[in-house]
């Protein structure tokens, strides 16, 4: 008897060493360069063991390696990292109808909100993906602006607190603008009156704040399954995981919007869109009766409260930290290059001035959109800090390879490392060095291909210049009424952190005076 248990134990030890031992050599097999893989997280050993952020471990990759494509292991997955900036241009653009999923597991019948424009797939994407293209219009954001101007107002208000008291303060800017960022996506996503700079115990922002964090083992758990092992979140989703966090936010966002249909309330902001999309089915054009309140009974609404809140939660997650991380990192960089600095306080004050505006004065829609320098920082900004270090796609049909023999099977997951593709020298000269003028459309230093912040093709992020507006509204607003001092220059460095985005290790300071 024991015999027969020994032998059974000793060929199934056999067989999973076989099986590992298979699947870790699958690039081999495949003829491919691989990065070598540890048992048994593959390429996220050092993520888990909190050692280096996943961003930076895909980096880490890219510049080991010299190939087009290079085979890696996410935990027990084959993955294909792209190298080639055409290539990955392709597969993003012309070749898009193989690669248009993004291989996150989402379950919307059991939990839909994970159902959000990011995660969808197919036919469910192009459709949510259609009816909320409108709501990111040149109009619908015009329609907002007074909202995000009042935010950047809030935000000179609580600066010049804290820099009258000393002639001049170090302030930890990238914290400064989180609230700013947080505060306008409360506002016009949420559709909530709040002031965290005069009250950063407010309940948005305790509940808001904790969504990055990931401190619940089960909720990493959950997050990385998503990616990597999707039967692993699937079983959760069975057994009633919730995210609470998330849920506590649809809360918010639902009562928010039986107030305003209850008393017919309308604000020009994202939510309205929203409510306008749940109720009518789309979002309309721009006009002013876009704005307006059009209620259904609630079997003929078009979309579920979950459904909607899913939303509000992507454009939360995506926006909040892109807003931050641009406008700090953009201000972090001006200190150090005290010429760049002069010249975009000259453009700031040139374009007021041929406004009619003053510094204290609200700023307009026309006269953000007239500052061409700074869009040139913008660009600089996300091109050397790119608010998500890396792309993801899915093989969806088999696909050849340009120039090879080899096809990229259908189910491959894909990665793209911008944050290496963006620091390659190949691809950017000096691109340790922060040149806004490599961008000047007259004499581009850059290779067009590589560039790619925001995603590009039919995926690409649906909310770009809704962030671009938010970035460049907080670094007026900041370089009209205050100096920044010169700083020595001083790459960042990073920490781990759970989050897809990458943390500055010490955050980002700067040293303030109000200007006279």
């Amino acid at each position: 008897m024991y015999t027969v248990l020994w032998l059974f134990l000793v060929l199934g030890v056999t067989l999973l060493y076989y099986f590992i031992r298979r699947q870790y050599t699958h690039w081999q097999r495949e003829g491919l360069a691989e990065e070598a893989a540890k048992f048994p997280f593959g390429m996220l050993d050092a993520v888990v063991k909190q050692e280096r952020s996943f961003g930076l471990v895909v980096r880490d990759i890219y510049e080991r390696h010299s190939s087009k494509i290079v085979g890696i292991y996410m935990s027990y997955k084959p993955t294909l990292l792209v190298r080639d900036a055409e290539l990955a241009r392709k597969i993003l653009t012309s070749e898009f109808d193989s690669f248009h999923d993004r291989g996150i597991f989402i379950d919307e019948e059991h939990d839909q909100l994970s159902a959000n424009l990011f995660n969808l797939r197919g036919a469910s994407w192009r459709n949510l993906r259609a009816k909320l293209t409108p709501s990111f219009s040149s109009g619908k954001l015009k329609g907002m602006f007074n909202t995000i101007d009042d935010v950047g107002d809030k935000l000179v208000q609580h600066l010049s607190g804290i820099v009258e008291e000393k002639r001049e303060v170090e302030i930890e800017i990238k914290e400064k603008l989180t609230t700013y960022a947080v505060d306008i996506i409360g506002s016009v996503i949420f559709g909530l009156d709040i002031d965290s700079f005069s009250n950063p115990d407010n309940e948005f922002r305790r509940v808001s704040s904790t969504l990055f964090q990931q401190e619940a083992l089960a909720l990493k758990i959950h997050n990385m399954a998503s990616f990597v092992c999707p039967p692993i979140a699937k079983a959760m989703n069975r057994f009633g995981f919730e995210n609470r966090v998330l849920k506590t936010l649809r809360d918010i966002m639902q009562q928010t919007i039986e107030f305003r249909e209850q008393n017919n309330v309308v604000r020009k902001d994202l939510l309205q869109l929203l409510i306008r999309l749940r109720n009518t089915g789309k979002i309309g054009d721009d006009d002013d009766k876009v704005w307006d309140m059009e209620t259904a009974k609630e079997d003929l609404k078009a979309m579920s409260i979950d459904k909607i809140a899913a939303q509000g939660f992507l454009f939360y997650a995506a926006g909040s930290e892109t807003t931050a991380s641009t406008a700090a990192f953009t201000l972090y960089e001006l200190s150090m290059y005290p010429e760049l600095l002069q010249e975009a306080r000259n453009e700031i004050d040139s374009v007021l001035e041929r406004h009619n505006l003053k510094r204290t004065d609200k700023l307009t829609y026309e006269a953000v959109q007239d500052l061409k320098f700074l869009d040139l920082c913008i660009m600089e900004t996300v091109r050397k800090y790119p608010g998500l270090p890396m792309l993801n796609r899915e093989c969806t049909e088999d696909y050849k390879l340009p120039d090879s023999d080899y096809t990229i099977k259908k189910g491959t997951p894909i990665l793209i490392s911008l944050f290496g593709m963006h620091h390659d020298p190949n691809y950017f000269p000096n691109p340790s060095d922060y040149d806004p003028h490599r961008f000047d459309t007259q004499s581009p230093n850059y290779d067009q291909t590589a560039y790619m912040p925001f995603g590009e093709g039919p995926r690409h992020c649906i909310a770009l210049r809704m962030g671009k507006v938010n970035a460049k509204v907080a670094v007026t607003k900041v370089l009209a009424n205050f100096d920044i001092a010169e700083a020595p220059r001083k790459e960042v460095e990073y920490k781990f952190d759970a989050s897809p985005v990458m943390v500055p290790k010490s955050g980002l300071k700067v040293r303030l005076t109000k200007r006279v």
